[in-house]
């Protein structure tokens, strides 16, 4: 278990709280908010905000498999990963980790090895990480493991996805991705889309099948949603069976579908900084405009979190509270996180500290534990009243 920072009291600053930035002072102690007199550090110059709340990220393959055929024990990648967010200003953060047929480091196998690793690893991290697990719909054989391993690990998140008509697509519009797809797994195109068709072929089954397991996550208390829906049909379908949030989905309609049921919309972060989808679907600043969007998750890159926010204030779409919320309080809404997401007292002490003029996050506290210090707001912590002890940096 990390050691939490000394009480303390930060001065200056603005800070986010209440739907508005104030400039007043904010108290930390044993991991949480707090009040009262306590040894001074000033923050002038800096914005103190929520920590972000991250609901899905895959960045962290690159820290376990950085080439195709050179695997990394997860242990070592975890470390890096629990750093990589600290330093984009993650206190909160869920790995999406594949359970899919398409194996290798996206099969069970590797989301069980994934699993144990994070839970000996969790004594020793900073921010605070989980384990999303994306769950292939046409897995039916392995349903009782992987229900095995989230009961083992207590998981608490699943989105439902099905990447086989992509593949089938991929084959006729651009077999040489498919093929490519196929090489990372050690597979040939023709053996690749061999065991496609031998997955599409147990589709009948698979209504059945994902009902039996939304009953098993209402009874283990699994939030639960899909990913990539293409319509409003397929939202609704999803919603049906209790998998009620609407992670990327690729179009208007399927996002204003979910809305009309009350689901929340997730989109990726990348998609807002970029200015548009990297595959092509709907663009995320549109969805957003028409209260369409509800949440931003970092999906393959961690810098563009805090990155998206200010693009959204830049352009006018929202002022930085309701930016800011999307990364932060929203998330922690999303999945029930009562004790984070916002800076009350008595939350988890939870924050980051950005420069004013650069927009640098320059601190992260992640349950009271300085997980990362740089720059200015390093100077200002080593003027401060005591040392405070660094967890990550």
């Amino acid at each position: 278990m990390q050691a939490a920072l000394p009480p303390v009291r930060f001065t200056g600053a603005q800070i986010l709280r209440d739907g508005e930035l104030q400039r007043r002072s904010l108290a930390v102690a044993n991991g949480r908010i707090t009040k009262g007199p306590l040894p001074e550090v000033d923050m002038r110059g800096y914005l103190l905000l929520p920590g972000i709340i991250d609901l899905h990220g895959d960045a962290f393959e690159r820290h376990i498999v950085p080439r195709p055929n050179a695997p990394f024990d997860p242990s070592i990648g975890l470390c890096s990963v629990d750093r990589d967010a600290a330093v984009n200003g993650v206190t909160t953060a869920w790995l999406a980790v594949s359970w899919s047929w398409e194996g290798g480091f996206r099969g069970p196998d590797s989301a069980e090895r994934i699993q144990d690793a994070l839970t000996a690893y969790r004594p020793h991290m900073g921010t605070d990480l989980h384990v999303q697990l994306r769950c292939e719909t046409h897995m039916i054989d392995s349903a009782d493991r992987m229900l095995a391993a989230i009961r083992r690990h207590g998981v608490d998140y699943v989105v439902f996805n099905n990447h086989l008509h992509e593949a089938l697509e991929l084959a006729r519009s651009k077999p040489e991705e498919v093929a490519h797809w196929a090489s990372r797994e050690g597979r040939t195109l023709e053996q690749h889309m061999a065991l496609v068709r031998e997955m599409l072929s147990s589709s009948k089954e698979v209504p059945r099948h994902l009902c039996r397991l939304a009953e098993a996550f209402d009874v283990l208390g699994v939030r639960y949603g899909s990913h990539d829906d293409p319509d409003g049909e397929t939202r609704e379908t999803y919603s049906m069976i209790g998998a009620s949030i609407a992670e990327f989905p690729t179009t208007r309609r399927a996002a204003a579908a979910a809305k009309a049921m009350n689901d929340p919309v997730i989109m990726g972060a990348p998609n807002v900084l970029r200015g548009g989808s990297q595959s092509g679907n709907v663009r995320a600043t549109d969805l957003i405009s028409q209260k369409l969007c509800d949440a931003l998750v970092s999906d393959y890159y961690y810098p563009a979190l805090a990155g998206a926010a200010w693009t959204l204030v830049d352009r006018g779409i929202c002022d930085l509270p309701g930016a800011w919320a999307m990364i932060s309080s929203r998330p922690a809404e999303i999945l029930r996180l009562f004790d984070r997401g916002s800076l009350d007292f008595g939350r988890r002490a939870d924050l980051v500290a950005v420069n004013e003029q650069t927009r640098a996050i320059e601190m992260t506290i992640s349950g009271g534990v300085l997980t990362h210090l740089s720059h200015g707001a390093a100077r200002r912590v080593a003027a401060g009243p005591q040392h405070l002890d660094m967890a990550a940096e």
